[in-house]
């Protein structure tokens, strides 16, 4: 079995490797006991430790090269001079590349010695204590995975209801509050207009107050919101409301990805984030059927669809208020214990949970060395000073406006409305917008149960051609005069149904990606401008829709601009886009730190492949799952550095 960490020993020097192309190949961490439990290899057969014919072997001092045995071959056989001389959690601090070798090594003997000095702080604290009691617990921590991700994941519902109760409402609001044409505009959009006010919130409120108070304060403007627009007597009042209500939508949709994603296993964390989608579009569906259901009701209608919504962030309140905070984020306020008590409940104490947790305490904790050795500098800034984070912030808001400017909120927010254009009555157009919320709700299924076997960057390459597709039939639909109904009104559907169901899987990305690509110590600045780009985006096409239609005309917005954006998206992904498959998010500093040159070249590489399988029909290539990516190491700035450092650090402790 191939070591998911070889490393490139020449553009390393002094660490172990077998090939001057090796790269950090993913799969997770072998389990690998010390060579002389034998019951252990035995019963766990991928934790024998196999040496590799003709490897050039790494040995730090003259002590090891008389020995005939590499560092790392040292720890893995459990030797106790290096485990208690260079990796006890009482000896020096360790780098996150010196943690994924020792991960890699299987040194079980290192992380459980780490693992039991925090159960014994436990113990101690357990007994003067029960700061932890009130929260829930369960035998299997499935289970609690499962639980924190549905309550965090009901954020999107109401997100989703929210955005399309205001469809159904815009057919009798308007009269009711007597609003003219640009007043609706401003009402429509007011809540994507306070979702930029809500998502420039997220980064201070999430560092001073975490994932799960974040969340619940958008619940209480949730509450506020809604209540406010259910009882709005003018026009000031209703859009006073509706941008509350973006500031909870702003402040929630960045913080509930990152907390799932923080929380989960990396196996599921593309599925488990995608579900935050599949609730957005769950809860347009009820936005939709709510308004569907108060239609016919004489007087007030549009209140009683707007205020529906204070039911379900009702019911998330009642549940968040158990979930315990994200494990990453706490490790990276220093709350070490806390952090292994949440993991052990929502992770499990499997080899697996305690080896990713290892990682992350040392990759967190170097993190914040490295910023306390840049005294008087702001972390954000690194944004732009550092390669890796400067990359992710570019790649993660490009994703963000492909899904925006292809118009799907604006499609959304005016489903009703375009349903009129096509000859719906005002009843049948809200009973219609179900078919375009369904569309989207169904789109984002696949998304949850094969987005992590066939990877992030197929996904995004399948779906864009298939939503770009419904632009061009909808914008057919408008050439076919009105007075042939159902002509137009077909082709309609046909192209929106096509256009929603693809989107809804391409939406999911949206959120996935930008939850796992930035650093640790950047997640919750990277979300917020990733979360103030996805809301400014959605304003800026709701409230210039009827403009733009106006000007480029039905057919022009549709198929000109939508589309035309979608197909120079396509193309850079196919050249940008990299692949975070089932990778851990300490091994995603790894992707982002390669040069952008050679994630550009190797796309080349992989797409030309698959277009040639394309071309000659050889479909269950071009469609088979991913294989497991690799982590290029080659040009990685930050691992030479890392690596350097734990040269010059262990040359100094191990003795001659």
């Amino acid at each position: 079995m191939p070591s998911p960490f070889s490393i490139d020993k020449e553009t390393y020097p002094g660490s172990t490797g077998t090939d001057h192309n090796a790269t950090i190949h993913n799969g997770g961490f072998p389990h690998i006991a010390n060579s002389d439990d034998t019951s252990s290899d035995d019963a766990h057969p991928t934790r024998r430790n196999k040496s590799v014919p003709g490897q050039t072997k790494h040995y730090v001092n003259d002590h090891e090269e008389k020995e005939g045995i590499s560092h790392f071959e040292a720890i893995a056989a459990g030797d106790p001079a290096r485990n208690k001389s260079v990796y006890s959690q009482s000896g020096r601090r360790l780098s996150e590349w010196e943690a994924m070798q020792i991960a890699n090594a299987g040194d079980f003997e290192t992380i459980d010695a780490e693992i039991d000095e925090l159960e014994a702080e436990l113990e101690q604290r357990n007994r003067s204590s029960k700061w932890y009691h009130y929260e829930l617990q369960f035998k299997d921590p499935r289970y609690f995975t499962w639980l924190l991700v549905g309550f965090a994941s009901m954020g999107g519902l109401l997100s989703g209801i929210d955005q399309s109760l205001i469809s159904g409402a815009n057919l009798y609001m308007p009269s009711s509050l007597n609003l003219d044409t640009k007043q609706v505009s401003m009402v429509s959009s007011g809540v994507p207009l306070g979702a930029v006010g809500g998502a420039l919130l997220l980064g201070p409120v999430n560092e001073a107050f975490g994932r799960k108070r974040a969340i619940i304060i958008s619940l209480v403007l949730y509450t506020i919101g809604g209540a406010l627009e259910a009882g709005a007597i003018s026009y000031g009042m209703m859009v006073a409301a509706r941008v509350i209500l973006g500031l909870a939508v702003g402040l929630e949709g960045g913080t509930v990805p990152v907390y799932v994603a923080e929380s989960v296993s990396r196996k599921y964390r593309g599925n488990l984030v995608s579900l935050y989608q599949f609730m957005i579009a769950l809860g347009e569906v009820f936005g939709y059927v709510v308004a569907a259901i108060f239609v016919n009701v004489q007087s007030g209608s549009w209140r009683y669809m707007l205020g529906s919504s204070l039911v379900f962030s009702t019911i998330m309140f009642a549940g968040i208020f158990f979930m315990p905070e994200s494990p990453r984020f706490l490790m990276h306020k220093g709350k070490i214990l806390e952090s292994w008590v949440v993991w052990k409940r929502i992770r499990g104490t499997q080899d697996e949970a305690k080896q990713e947790f290892f990682v992350m305490k040392h990759s967190v904790q170097a993190e914040a060395a490295d910023i306390n050795s840049r005294s008087g500098s702001f972390a954000w800034l690194d944004f732009f000073t550092v390669p890796r984070a400067r990359r992710a912030i570019i790649y993660g808001n490009v994703m963000v406006f492909l899904g925006q400017f292809t118009g799907i909120n604006a499609i959304q927010y005016y489903m009703a409305t375009l349903m009129s254009q096509v000859g719906f009555d005002a009843k049948q157009s809200v009973f219609m917008s179900l078919v375009g919320g369904g569309a989207l709700l169904l789109g984002t299924i696949p998304a949850i149960f094969y987005m992590e076997r066939f990877g992030r960057r197929f996904w995004a390459i399948a779906m864009l051609p298939g939503f770009f597709i419904g632009l061009v039939i909808i914008g057919c639909s408008y050439t076919i005069p009105i007075t042939n109904k159902a002509g137009s009104q077909g082709l309609y559907i046909t192209g929106l149904i096509i256009y929603e169901g693809f989107f809804g899987s391409y939406a999911c990305l949206t959120w996935v990606l930008p939850a796992e690509i930035f650093p640790n110590y950047l997640r919750s600045y990277g979300m917020e401008t990733t979360d103030v780009n996805l809301f400014l985006c959605s304003f800026l096409v709701t409230y210039f829709f009827s403009q733009m239609q106006e000007a480029m005309t039905r057919i022009g917005l549709t198929l000109g601009f939508y589309g035309g954006i979608a197909v120079l998206g396509w193309f850079y992904q196919v050249l940008f886009m990299p692949e975070t498959k089932n990778k851990t998010l300490e091994e995603i500093d790894i992707i982002f730190s390669q040069p952008t040159k050679d994630l550009v070249k190797e796309n080349l590489r992989s797409s030309m492949v698959t277009a040639n399988d394309f071309v000659h029909f050889r479909w269950r290539k071009v469609f088979s799952p991913v294989a497991e990516s690799e982590l290029p190491l080659k040009h990685d700035d930050l691992a030479k550095h890392q690596i350097g450092q734990v040269e010059r650090e262990v040359k100094g402790v191990l003795p001659k």
